[in-house]
């Protein structure tokens, strides 16, 4: 997944959940690096709450890929989000 991520986004931070206080089993992300979508659309942004284009802050469509691939985003703060598997 983490590999994924970052050949589809170059720009966007990444790193594992193991570096953030030592939460196992996730990917840790920066969600304020402004890196966007083909379209010109932040990924992340935790104070738009347009549900016609995200889910909870996550673009839709990146959103959908993830649950699709069988995992999850999850705010820690408008500055961190995180991947989990379900």
């Amino acid at each position: 997944m983490m590999e994924i991520l970052s050949n589809t986004y170059p720009d966007q931070w990444i790193n594992v959940s193991e570096e953030f206080r030592g939460s196992e089993g996730g990917i840790w992300l920066d969600a304020e690096c402004g890196v966007t979508d083909r379209n010109g659309k932040f990924l992340f942004d935790y104070y738009n709450q347009d549900l016609a284009k995200r889910e909870f802050g996550v673009i839709e469509h990146l959103a959908k890929w993830a649950e699709r691939a069988g995992w999850y985003f999850e705010w820690n703060d408008p500055g961190t989000i995180f991947l989990w598997e379900m």
